[in-house]
């Protein structure tokens, strides 16, 4: 690790009695706060001035097989000041798997989804990365934005990626005690080496040790198991959009299903995605990680939950945190879905953590506001008084059609008002049947037939279709506000002993033109398999004209349906772009009496009653 300026001992004494005599004509630089944040400081700006080194961080597990413990590539860009004039300052970190390269899209390189349910795919075709990057510079996200506030910014490689040492585990331990050792070198409880396998050794003298953790999607999910190993140091953590279980990314209560926009992604493609790390060490990790834990844990011919899923959830292994965190995710977010950020947001208020939500009406990403995210640094970090802790506010939602940056403050999420209703099915297929708030008598059984080519938007459109049932409500006089988790519960036999179940919430008629997407109309989804009505470890083949109970939730969503619109109930089998693509065909008949939709709305059944009046 390379330092721009080196003083020498006998230096220092020189020119130690000069500096005290002129201590009161010095003016150091500090960093500046007004209204609660930090703010740009001149003499931070220029990263002609930035001090950028780099070095390696020694853990404790060692992942590659050569018998050592695994060290992490780590770079440090930080304030002149933190080395002229003694200058000691507050740490934002930023861990990745992907600062050094990815492997390129290939033929066969995910997993072939169409065959049947329960039967095996064919082998996939492995690819490799080509490590890409220079030293010492790993990334330059955050540079920009926090080092002229007065900030140091520290990067790292996750492990096997980049000069990082040991393998990619996607979610494993490692994954967890390697942004920890980092933490732990910037506190001096670990070692940091000038290289890989050297001993020259190098300490983090310019930090208060105090570290705030922020990152999107893998980058988001890595302040959130640093956070819980209880690492001490690690104060605030600001996740974006993170993957909070590995379970609830490909699969869906016990369905196998892929994230948005990937489909046949896995964690074994996701390990060869990221795998950028030593050639020579590569083939071990494979062996070990990928085609042996990994492929032998994640069961694509089940979709059931096991010991290897359960290791991969973080709700699992939250008991040591203590960081404070503001949890940021979107509501169209169907790569990373939102229940990812509200499974951890509820549990981390149960624990009485300090923490807030942000949620915005887009896709993939989106951080808080800047000046929120400095306001939770500022306080966390610096200690300066802004009065994060003491926000009745806990949840902030951007509005539909409102700015990213002007979002709606209430008190929490889902919104306090917000009263679930039971909302019943009433007869219609194949075209439109009702979606009403008193349970219709003698409804009977409907028939949907499963055809994969078909894609959600095309059977939310359709006027008459036999392979999607939908339940309309009447149309509002007044706008809806959803508030929560909507719950389904539907009754239904299968003809084959697996079938696909997708439900879609949509919001009708259907919205075309300038501006408008398709997530414009979509309000929610969820997925499940009804072979695991009755045990998310354990399936049981279907029989048919047996009926069975499948209930589970759809995702979160804080929506407001405009006045004109009505809520679409659609229960679909295969979803094109989300499930396994059997061969059409399979009859799943369903139960209307036996099947209900529990919606959570603002103001409860006498708000929804006034407006479908």
């Amino acid at each position: 690790m390379k330092k721009i300026i080196r003083c020498s001992f006998l230096v220092i004494l020189f020119i130690a009695p000069l500096l005290s005599a002129n201590a009161q004509t010095v003016s150091k630089i500090v960093p500046v706060f007004e209204n609660g944040e930090a703010q740009v400081v001149e003499e931070f700006k220029d990263p002609e001035k930035w001090i950028r080194e780099d070095l390696w961080v020694e853990t404790k597990f060692d992942t590659d097989g050569d018998g050592k413990p695994d060290r992490m590539y780590v770079d440090v860009t930080r304030p002149l000041q933190t080395e002229t004039e003694g200058l000691k300052l507050p740490v934002i970190y930023e861990s990745s798997p992907y600062y050094s390269g990815v492997a390129p899209d290939v033929e066969g390189g995910f997993w072939d989804v169409d065959h049947e349910l329960g039967e095996a795919a064919k082998d996939r075709v492995h690819a490799d990365v080509v490590r890409t990057g220079t030293r010492p510079i790993l990334s330059n996200s955050q540079n920009a934005t926090w080092v002229p506030r007065g900030f140091i910014v520290v990067h790292s490689a996750s492990p096997g990626t980049g000069l990082s040492q040991g393998s990619p585990t996607v979610g494993g331990q490692n994954e967890s005690l390697a942004p920890k050792a980092v933490i732990d070198w910037l506190n001096g409880r670990a070692t940091g080496y000038t290289s890989p396998d050297g001993n020259e050794t190098v300490k983090a003298y310019w930090t208060t040790g105090k570290v705030g953790m922020t990152g999107t999607s893998y980058n988001g999910t890595i302040p959130l198991a640093a956070a819980t190993t209880g690492v001490e140091g690690l104060e605030v953590i600001i996740p974006i959009a993170p993957n909070t279980s590995y379970y609830h990314y490909y699969r869906s209560n016990g369905l196998v299903r892929s994230p948005g926009g990937y489909l046949g992604e896995d964690v074994d493609v996701l390990y060869d995605f990221i795998h950028s790390g030593d050639e020579s060490k590569r083939a071990y990790s494979n062996s070990t990680v990928r085609d042996t834990e990994i492929i032998n844990g994640i069961d694509r011919i089940t979709g059931d939950y096991n010991d290897f899923w359960e290791g991969r959830d973080y709700l699992n292994q939250m008991a040591p945190m203590k960081a404070a965190m503001l949890m940021s995710h979107g509501f169209n977010d169907w790569n990373v879905m939102p229940e990812h950020s509200n499974r951890i947001y509820q549990k981390a208020k149960e624990m009485g953590l300090e923490t807030a939500i942000f949620y915005h009406q887009f896709g993939h990403g989106g951080p808080p506001p800047l000046s929120m995210m400095n306001k939770w640094f500022t306080h966390y970090l610096f200690g300066v008084d802004n009065g994060i802790e003491k926000e009745t506010n806990k949840a902030w939602i951007v509005r539909e059609g409102d700015d990213m940056d002007q979002p709606t403050a209430y008190k929490d999420f889902p919104n306090p008002a917000a009263q679930s209703i039971d909302l019943y099915l009433g007869k219609g297929a194949p075209k439109q049947g009702v979606l009403t708030t008193t349970k219709p008598a003698n409804q009977g059984q409907e028939t949907l037939v499963d055809n994969y080519s078909f894609t959600g938007e095309s059977l939310a459109r359709a006027e008459y279709t036999d392979h999607r049932l939908l339940y309309v409500t009447p149309k509002f006089s007044k706008s809806v506000h959803i508030s929560g988790v909507p719950k389904i519960t539907v009754k239904l036999s299968s003809s084959k002993p697996a079938a696909n179940l997708s439900v879609w919430l949509v919001s009708l008629p259907w919205k075309d033109g300038r501006g408008v997407k398709s997530t414009d109309n979509i309000i929610t989804r969820g997925w499940a398999d009804p072979q695991n009505h009755s045990s998310l470890t354990k399936g049981e083949p279907l029989v048919d004209g047996t009926f069975y109970e499948v209930k589970f939730d759809l995702m979160p969503d804080d929506q407001i349906i405009e006045k004109g619109q009505q809520i679409g109930l659609m229960i679909f089998s295969s979803d094109k772009e989300f499930t396994l693509h059997p061969a059409p065909g399979t009859e799943v008949t369903v139960d209307l009496e036996g099947t209900t939709l529990n919606l959570p709305i603002v103001g409860g059944l006498e708000a929804f009653k006034t407006a479908v009046k």
